[in-house]
């Protein structure tokens, strides 16, 4: 088909030797430079599609990129996707001698700027954070030969349309221009009529209506069923995707889990792009096998041998069912995807799921029908094994706190123990010490003390004992004259020679 043979061989240790329907359709347009409208279902193996031409004219050119210059830009939705097309494009870089660099927010723009500052040949980026290094002058797209769009309907339904358009303007009328999506709405027709010249248009593997490997049901079941049952399915062989409707409700249900001794990591919006990423890694590299999700994971990841995909809330329109689905029966392989509705729902997902075109299967909740629908051993284990599973990283920030603290709280009773003992001794008049200069120290009571006392007393507070002395402020042993009660006396006490006096 045109790919050149170095990037054939990088691609082979990854089984890929045949290409998918959609890069069988658009490869021999976009390795000749042409425009090109690809739309293709999540899993179709849309990244290499444009991932294999860019590559490839690039190298064709040989050119070093200029500092701040780079020269292929693609723009992503999330910085999910952004990070794995970037992952992707290693394997091709390594035997081209390519560099790259995703940029995106929720991280420190500086290394993102050394790295323009260097030189990059592809920059993957998401728009908001593009935007922001373009305004301070980091970025110059006059040296662009190739622009991507990939997941164009997100980026719509996301309103960055007004952003992509603005980074598009700065883009070399010049430059070949490649969309790809997975449905095309009246948003992309926009674009593509603005930004690209005189595209070949290829469709391959509609999302309208259910893909061939993919199983659609509808369990119906009552709200306080709804945990029981996403534990029943979590726990079964194999990967899961659980997908939520809101950001809270990821969190909530991604604990519950581990509380019922299943592994399971969150992915929202509300966590750090730290915290995104190592339970993104932990979820692709198999050491968990559940993920919670809000809709930002619909198309922010592509993890292969996702077993099945639980809706535990039904998403709002079908496009958003479409893509959540699209998690599972990736590369061939089979998936099953179950939707959890309650009474009230049940009108709103018959809804939904006509606009999309499938018919799924519909059961009452059983155990019968869970073990039917996610075969195999339920296998769970203690919530504080799960937890250790689950962010061994926050158990070990928790402890190293923890330790922190002790030794904080030890330091502190030591200098206790060395200050105690010392009492309030005050040098007398003639230089002698006397433990009990102070005559309100000795006070009991909340209203005693002296001029300097700390406590809480009154003006009439009444000292125990004079203690042989005698206050500088007042004769009458420990009344707190200006002091707040409690603890404490006068600060200089005068030596009378006198024997203990009473306070009044």
């Amino acid at each position: 088909m045109g790919v050149p043979a170095v990037l054939n061989d990088a691609l082979a240790p990854l089984g890929i030797t045949k290409p998918s329907p959609i890069q069988a359709a658009t490869l021999p347009d976009s390795l000749s430079g042409r425009d090109v409208l690809g739309r293709g279902k999540t899993g179709s193996g849309k990244t290499f599609a444009f991932l294999l031409p860019l590559v490839a004219r690039l190298a064709e050119s040989n050119r070093r990129p200029k500092p701040g210059k780079p020269r292929a830009l693609v723009l992503a939705p999330t910085r999910e996707l952004a990070a794995q097309i970037e992952e992707s494009l290693k394997v091709l870089e390594a035997p081209t001698h390519l560099r790259s660099r995703a940029i995106f927010g929720g991280v420190g723009q500086n290394p993102q700027v050394k790295a323009l500052q260097a030189g990059v040949d592809v920059v993957i980026a998401c728009p908001g954070r593009l935007l922001d290094l373009m305004g301070q002058g980091h970025v110059d797209f006059s040296d662009l030969q190739v622009a991507v769009l990939d997941e164009a309907d997100q980026m719509a339904d996301m309103g960055f349309l007004p952003m992509v358009k603005r980074i598009l303007d700065k883009v070399p009328s010049t430059a070949q221009k490649m969309l790809f999506s997975a449905t095309l709405d009246n948003g992309i027709d926009v674009l593509v009529k603005k930004y690209l010249h005189n595209p070949v248009i290829h469709e391959a593997d509609s999302v309208e209506g259910p893909q061939v490997q993919m199983e659609h049901h509808v369990i119906s079941l009552d709200p306080e069923q709804r945990l029981e049952a996403v534990k029943d399915l979590a726990s079964a062989p194999g990967r899961a995707i659980v997908f939520t409707r809101t950001k809270y409700g990821a969190k909530k249900l991604a604990k519950q889990l581990v509380q019922q001794g299943v592994p399971a990591v969150e992915l929202h919006g509300n966590l750090s792009q730290g915290a995104r990423t190592r339970n993104l890694d932990a979820f692709g590299s198999g050491r968990v096998n559940t993920l919670v999700a809000t809709d930002i994971a619909a198309r922010g990841i592509h993890v292969d041998d996702v077993a099945v995909v639980v809706h535990a809330d039904p998403p709002v329109e079908h496009k958003a069912y479409v893509h959540r689905s699209g998690r599972t029966a990736r590369a061939g392989q089979s998936g099953t995807v179950i939707t959890l509705v309650t009474p009230e729902q049940r009108g709103d997902v018959r809804t939904l799921m006509r606009q999309a075109k499938i018919k799924p299967t519909v059961h009452t909740l059983s155990q019968a029908v869970l073990t039917d629908l996610a075969p195999g051993e339920r296998v769970t284990v203690s919530a504080v094994e799960a937890q250790k599973i689950a962010n061994p990283e926050a158990l070990a920030q928790k402890a190293a706190q923890q330790q922190a603290r002790q030794r904080k709280q030890g330091s502190g009773n030591k200098s206790g123990r060395n200050k105690s003992g010392q009492g309030n001794a005050r040098r007398t008049q003639d230089g002698s010490r006397s433990q009990a200069a102070s005559a309100g120290q000795s006070g009991q009571g909340p209203e005693q003390g002296g001029r300097d006392g700390h406590g809480r007393g009154g003006r009439r507070g009444q000292g125990q004992q004079g203690s042989g002395q005698r206050s500088s402020r007042s004769a009458r042993g420990g009344q707190g004259g200006r002091g707040r009660g409690g603890q404490g006396g006068s600060q200089r006490v005068y030596s009378t020679g006198s024997g203990p006096r009473q306070g009044n």
